[in-house]
């Protein structure tokens, strides 16, 4: 069980003071919350998947610890931060899979329901992430929006907290990003 969000806080402002020597108290505090968020995102990954919900935390945690100056404002930045990460590791894990395969078998499986994303090809999530960057210029809310709640497993009130708006509007952002990402990742598997 997670210490609590005051607890965590508190380390995170330490922290992104530059006092690094609060890490070795922070990691045991997060980590099982970590790992319970890398399980939720790789839940729909393929059973034989390289990366286990275990380096993926490892790998995020090194990121985020590593960075130059840390500024956490609070536990749920963290984990929002967390959740951003986890989107690039496993969009660049599935990159270098795809291009591993020579000729990317695959390529035309894509989700259609942002809550039923299968990430069973590299190709699937690697489109996922192309229509993100998409969605991100036509709305820059609500991509972090699919961001935090995708990849990181935030709740609608963590992803309302760390992005200073009302619940009630990051559920109507995250219905209408859900709509406009099932019409995108649609109309690319007819294409292709």
């Amino acid at each position: 069980m997670e210490a609590s969000s005051n607890e965590v806080t508190a380390l995170l402002s330490r922290l992104a003071g530059g006092d690094k020597s609060v890490i070795e108290r922070l990691m045991p505090l997060v980590y099982a919350e970590l790992h319970r968020r890398a399980n939720q995102s790789m839940r729909q990954e393929r059973a034989d998947h390289t990366l286990q919900p275990t380096a993926l935390v490892h790998e995020v945690y090194l990121k985020l610890v590593q960075q130059r100056e840390p500024n956490f404002k609070n536990r749920a930045h963290f984990y929002a931060i967390a959740a951003q990460l986890m989107r690039r590791i496993l969009t660049d894990h599935a990159r270098a899979r795809l291009a591993a395969k020579r000729g990317g078998a695959g390529e035309g499986e894509v989700l259609m329901d942002v809550r039923a994303i299968r990430t069973d090809q590299p190709a699937g999530v690697i489109a996922v992430n192309d229509a993100l960057k998409e969605l991100s210029v036509r709305d820059e809310r609500q991509e972090k929006i699919v961001e935090m709640r995708f990849f990181g497993g935030l709740t609608v009130e963590e992803t309302a907290e760390v992005l200073g708006i009302s619940v009630r509007t990051v559920e109507r952002e995250w219905s209408m990003a859900r709509a406009w990402l099932y019409t995108r990742l649609k109309a690319r598997t007819q294409t292709i």
